[in-house]
């Protein structure tokens, strides 16, 4: 995919490394939202997610604080699944009574 005919000899090598610097770059993005997703299904995974998003932004595939952003959208995610999971049986457990008490007083 070569856009122009260079004018210099060595910018074709330059388009070359472009392209392939280009598609390492786009995988690398693409496995970091994947990475992000199940992250958010998984909580365990977490650490190391962040880890790979540093790693990319030290190398300057993504923007230091893109990178920032996603971690901390990460942990908000993570923190609102622990909090829904320790809501759920206790809202469970406080209808049970209810439905308890309104058959013992009719």
């Amino acid at each position: 995919m070569l856009l122009a005919v260079p004018n210099i000899k060595a910018a074709s090598k330059w388009q070359r490394q472009t392209e392939r610097r280009t598609l390492r770059n786009l995988d690398l993005k693409t496995r970091l939202k994947t990475l992000f997703k199940k992250a958010k299904a998984t909580p365990e995974q977490a650490a190391s997610v962040e880890a790979q998003f540093d790693k990319a932004a030290r190398k300057g595939i993504i923007h230091p604080n893109k990178a920032a952003r996603k971690k901390a959208r990460l942990a908000r995610a993570i923190t609102a699944i622990k909090v829904a999971a320790a809501a759920a049986p206790v809202a469970a457990a406080t209808t049970t009574k209810k439905r308890a008490t309104k058959k013992a007083s009719a």
